[in-house]
């Protein structure tokens, strides 16, 4: 990430929360653009423009950092003024002033002290506190353009003329360098095109999605809730939502056995020399909750599954004839994000991760790896995603592991990749310091991309917790050990799931599958047997007791997205039938319990109808 107003070099690891939820959309018009490519440089240049425009027209401004993003760009002030969507049309009124200027970005060089006086000057606090992590003798620079001046590396466009449309999209709070105990600032978001009909696609993208936020959905479905008095980040799961989650729990159980896998539970908290061993306490700490005293001893609340699953494998020796292992848990684990960042089920505090370790000799890693691709693919495609891709990381400069095992590993995650056929792109030196790793990314119903499954060699736990079995030869060897999961956590994957669907989940995953709706009071007895029929078939399914109108209770039940409808009424009362409605296609017509039951059973195998309800 380009850190406007510092330079590239003060760069840090910064949340920038996606708008409404968009995660490198699909279209080539909004796929990360290229770094200093001509969009990359003029979202970076409408960036300095719109913090020009903001200095114009209000007063005491104090600026942080404004880069080009994915989407578009943003830029961080501290100002007395509380800017609103009301504030846009002025702040870009005075930017196309500035655009149509065609004013020249001119870069200058300035030694340190310089660019302190400068910054004094402005009364530039957090500039002048950005200017002191550029490294000694490196060059810094400021970029002016007009009146403005602004410490940035760069690069930008020759001149303002060479923005071409650009839009004011919404403002957000963000604590200075993301940490809560920092001044609060103003996060001003834009996005800017070279053609205005990319913009006015953007803008329908963005629309879409909105309509499509999981935090509205859940809400409005009663599916889930965060309630703050709890805390933030920690999710609770309403009847409805835990009941899809159910489904989606079952199905993901009975295909990995299907698959040959066991299933483990472990416990949510260990002492902490676990941790110690496993090295998150040295490189991790901050983003575990604090230690507990238990009986003298520090226990801690997992932030992941994997030394578990490696204390059950040494509770016992092992020999090459049992491998190889595969081991998967749906474990609960907790960790800390800071508010800023926290973003419904997105990003939680709480988590349960469909975790799975593979454990398996030389030999074994190609299969092992095509196999578990094959189960990715074949789980995505059951909840109704088709468009898939994958990114390989390779080995970086500090890596831990014989050079060789990291040869086996990285061809043996090529070649699965190119035998499955996926497309996929080489990250050269992107992987973990302890392995390779594939991460395999869907595309859901609106052409956004979401990065979901990982495939995760690690050299450094087998080694570090002196993991061995006895190989043919009667001797010790150390295991290969795959870190994999399938949806990363079941809180995110549900919030992807909602939104691809709109919330109108296909019938085998809806927490409703049918809701009976009796005409009148006089049919309501009528109505509950109905309903006990279709349970006893395996069918969920909800009455409507309200002495409402009929129309009312069909309108509810399509606002609530219930797939199917079954109305009682005198005629259908006294011939034993049910008049049946579909959320999709509306009257289906009279139809006997037998024929519901048939036609509904066929339809709520998983995977089936994918494409329903979009």
């Amino acid at each position: 990430m380009r850190v406007c107003g510092g330079n590239d070099h003060l760069s840090e690891r910064i949340f920038v929360p996606r708008l409404l939820s968009l995660i490198s959309w699909n279209h080539e018009i909004w796929m990360k653009p290229e770094k200093n490519s001509e969009l990359d440089r003029m979202r970076h240049s409408a960036a300095h423009v719109m913090a020009a425009a903001v200095s114009h027209l209000f007063e005491n401004v104090r600026f942080d950092i404004g880069p080009a993003t994915d989407e578009g760009f943003y830029y961080d002030f501290d100002m007395p003024h509380r800017l609103s969507p009301e504030d846009f049309p002025a702040i870009e009124e005075e930017m196309r002033r500035i655009i149509s200027a065609d004013l020249p970005f001119e870069r200058m060089e300035v030694s340190r002290d310089e660019a302190r006086r400068i910054l004094e000057e402005r009364g530039q606090t957090y500039k002048i506190e950005r200017l002191e992590d550029i490294p000694e003798g490196e060059t810094i620079s400021f970029y002016k353009c007009g009146d403005f001046i602004d410490l940035c590396r760069g690069p930008h466009l020759a001149r303002t003329g060479g923005i071409k449309v650009f839009k004011l999209l919404s403002v957000a709070g963000s604590y200075y360098r993301g940490k809560e105990t920092n001044p609060m600032l103003q996060r001003l978001y834009g996005t800017a095109f070279e053609r205005e009909e990319d913009l006015k696609k953007y803008l329908a993208q963005i629309e879409e999605a909105h309509k499509r936020d999981h935090r509205r959905l859940g809400r409005e479905l009663d599916l889930f809730s965060i309630q703050e008095k709890v805390g933030p980040g920690l999710i609770h799961w309403h009847p409805r939502g835990a009941r899809v989650r159910a489904v989606i729990e079952d199905f993901w159980r009975r295909e990995h056995f299907n698959n040959g896998y066991e299933l483990l539970y472990t416990p949510h908290i260990g002492q902490g020399r676990l941790w110690e061993t496993s090295g998150h306490l040295d490189f991790y700490r901050e983003s575990m909750y604090a230690p507990m005293d238990v009986d003298g001893v520090e226990y801690f609340i997992k932030p992941m599954n994997c030394p578990f699953h490696i204390q059950i494998y040494k509770s016992r020796p092992r020999s090459y004839r049992e491998l190889p292992l595969r081991w998967a848990e749906l474990g609960t684990v907790y960790r800390y994000e800071k508010a800023g960042v926290l973003h419904g089920l997105m990003r939680v505090r709480g988590f349960t991760q469909d975790d799975a370790h593979i454990f398996c000799t030389p030999e074994q890693v190609r299969d092992e790896i095509l196999s578990t691709i094959r189960f990715a693919i074949g789980m995505w495609r059951a909840f109704g995603f088709g468009d898939m891709s994958a990114f390989l990381a390779t080995r970086p400069a500090k890596a831990v592991g014989d050079p060789r095992r990291w040869d086996e590993a990285t061809e043996s995650l090529q070649a699965a990749l190119e035998a499955v056929g996926i497309p996929y792109e080489t990250d050269p030196g992107g992987g973990a310091f302890y392995g390779p790793k594939i991460d395999m990314h869907v595309k859901d119903a609106i052409g956004r991309e979401w990065q979901m499954s990982t495939i995760q060699f690690d050299f450094n736990l087998p080694e570090r917790f002196g993991m061995t079995y006895v190989g043919d030869d009667g001797k010790p060897h150390q295991p290969y050990m795959i870190h994999r999961a399938l949806f990363g956590s079941i809180e995110r994957f549900f919030g992807i799931l909602l939104e691809h669907y709109a919330g109108a989940f296909p019938l085998w995953l809806a927490p409703e599958q049918v809701r009976v709706l009796p005409l009148t009071d006089r049919q309501l007895e009528t109505a509950e047997k109905v309903a006990a029929e279709l349970r006893k078939a395996g069918l969920r399914v909800g009455v409507d007791r309200r002495s409402q109108k009929i129309g009312a209770k069909i309108r509810d039940a399509q606002l609530e997205k219930i797939p199917y409808m079954a109305v009682i009424g005198p005629r259908e009362e006294s011939s034993s039938r049910v008049a049946l409605r579909s959320r999709s296609a509306g009257d289906l017509g009279s139809k006997s319990l037998e024929e519901v039951v048939a036609l509904l059973s066929r339809e709520s195998q998983a995977g089936s109808n994918p494409n329903e309800g979009r």
